[in-house]
């Protein structure tokens, strides 16, 4: 029988202890999460879809109740309604929920330094720059919608004020609609909505979100469901899923063109070139530089007066979400 010292018992414990810190939870203890459901929100459908073809979803130790919301807006009032759990979405509407009373927390955030969004205008349109949008009808999609966020630094970029044009707050599809018809004269947008319209109508881009957005996309929690241990642990479990999904995007590109050309609806061509969008995101920690950052996006949001009074967002920054 072999007799170890005290160091030696140490080592063999502090190794195996870092050993499980590394691993990831649906690899041990799975019985943890056997009375657990953690009720996802989804903008679009596209979290899941994208997880399920890069064959994340395969061993969950939790059961997932999924909900589809057509933008950051719905998915924010489910959270806020506390019908779901967690959900994802950018980092302004995220701002604007909770600026709005919703009793949430940021848990991770992923960035790919503004990309993604757009103000489209028809491909034969006259307006050729950000000054040509003067007395212009423009959607911002939702408002306080990244899209909207968008807008508005458009709008500063230009020194052009809210009152220089006309903002028409839409749904996605009633502003997909108005675009189509000329209701309006540019719309801004992202995501799906973005790949469909410049791939089936020709949209051109005036000018896209880097450097006037973040590219911070955030997964918001609930508190009620922040304070349940066990959700805390299946929330840590699928946020490092998610990133895993941003890295089989990076390493696997014709897959996940073949995959969002499906999901969208689009020819390969037009989603090949979202695809480097896509391919930028990384998942960023939340720290104090993440915190003045929200906080940039509400005072960018009070300074349009879209938003009021005074928030410190680094309450609303969860920095305890076990890693895997």
């Amino acid at each position: 029988m072999t007799i170890l010292s005290r160091r030696a018992f140490n080592l063999l414990a502090g190794g195996l202890a870092a050993f499980l810190s590394a691993a990831p939870l649906s690899a041990f203890a799975a019985e943890d999460f056997s009375n657990v459901t953690l009720r996802i929100g989804d903008q679009t459908g596209a979290v899941r879809a994208k997880l399920e073809a890069a064959g994340l979803l395969k061993d969950v130790p939790y059961r997932i109740e999924w909900s589809v919301y057509a933008a950051a807006v719905n998915l924010h009032e489910a959270l806020k309604a506390d019908a779901v759990d967690i959900g994802s979405a950018a980092d302004s509407p995220t701002v604007s929920a909770i600026a709005g009373g919703s009793k949430i927390k940021v848990v991770a955030a992923f960035s790919n330094g503004g990309r993604g969004t757009a103000l489209l205008v028809p491909e034969n349109s006259p307006i050729r720059t950000i000054e040509d949008l003067r007395g212009k009808t423009i959607s911002p999609t939702t408002r306080g919608s990244v899209a909207h966020y968008l807008t508005v630094g458009v709008l500063k970029r230009a020194g052009l004020k809210a009152g220089d044009v006309k903002l028409a707050f839409l749904t996605p599809a009633d502003a997909s609609a108005a675009f189509q018809t000329g209701s309006i004269d540019a719309w801004g947008t992202w995501g799906v909505y973005l790949a469909r319209t410049v791939g089936t109508q020709k949209a051109r881009v005036l000018i896209d979100g880097q450097g006037i957005n973040t590219g911070n996309g955030v997964l918001s929690a609930t508190d009620s469901a922040l304070a349940d241990p066990g959700k805390v642990a299946a929330i840590a479990d699928f946020a490092a899923r998610i990133e895993r999904g941003y890295k089989w995007s990076l390493e696997n590109k014709d897959a996940y063109i073949d995959f969002y050309a499906a999901f969208s609806k689009q020819d390969r061509s037009i989603v090949a070139e979202t695809y480097d969008d896509e391919a930028a995101f990384k998942r960023v920690p939340l720290d104090d530089a993440f915190a003045v950052s929200l906080q940039n996006v509400f005072g960018t949001w009070k300074e349009a007066g879209v938003l009021s009074g005074d928030l410190d967002l680094s309450k609303y920054v969860y920095r305890d979400l076990p890693s895997n």
